[in-house]
């Protein structure tokens, strides 16, 4: 019964995650098009954003692929897709600054930012053992298992909702910092704040998939238990 429930509320979750996909793509495209007051490129506004921020030893490096962004805590490199390393574009600018975001929370050891690392190889194992577990217990009807699968499932969901507030902490300073240094002008910063929190919708739609799938695993132990 409680599992049916849930179903609904999964879907529509599942629904506004592909919407969230399609809709950081589209967002991207169409400020890939505009170009930058001050035509930086992506790596231009990284380099000079990690440097005043007294980064100089982060390098960065263009990577294959597009949206394939990220900050690499422990090589301590940016990585940014050839669209953003190479184009001048407010789309390139925003997720290039973005992801130096991230490096500066790592340089002043940001709270959310430490506990996501620290828990990282605790949640990889999870997240890999969780559904074989949950799996078999559903199969043999072993609530020990059950319940297993749900502690290591919800680690996995505690690890989305740390996300959350680094990635937004990340683009509230790149778009900060943005503003400050000249990167783009007043008027440019719609946009800046387009991409950006199109990008950061599809976080919340994942971690909110996560977790009512986690609150309908707990439904249905509690259900069978009782």
């Amino acid at each position: 019964m409680y599992s049916d429930v849930m179903l609904i509320p999964i879907l529509l979750a599942f629904g506004l995650s592909l919407w969230a996909q399609f809709r950081v793509s589209g967002t991207f495209k169409k400020w890939a098009k505009v170009p930058n007051m001050y035509g930086l490129t992506g790596q231009q506004a990284a380099r000079r954003m990690l440097d005043s921020n007294g980064l100089y030893d982060v390098p960065i490096e263009p990577v294959r692929g597009t949206l394939t962004d990220h900050y690499d805590p422990i090589k301590r490199v940016v990585r940014l897709s050839e669209p953003v390393y190479y184009e001048n574009s407010i789309s390139a600018v925003s997720v290039a600054c973005h992801e130096v975001g991230h490096a500066i929370q790592h340089k002043e050891s940001y709270p959310m930012l430490v506990l996501r690392h620290r828990m990282f190889p605790i949640v990889n194992f999870a997240s890999g053992v969780a559904p074989f577990l949950l799996l078999a217990g559903f199969l043999f009807g072993a609530f020990n298992l059950i319940g297993l699968g749900i502690i290591f499932f919800s680690a996995a969901v505690l690890f989305q909702l740390v996300t959350l507030p680094v990635e937004f902490n990340a683009s509230s300073r790149a778009r900060k910092i943005m503003l400050q240094q000249g990167f783009i002008s007043q008027t440019e910063e719609r946009g800046v704040a387009k991409v950006l929190n199109s990008a950061a919708l599809t976080y919340v739609a994942a971690a909110l998939v996560s977790l009512l799938e986690l609150l309908r695993y707990v439904l249905i132990f509690t259900n069978n238990r009782d």
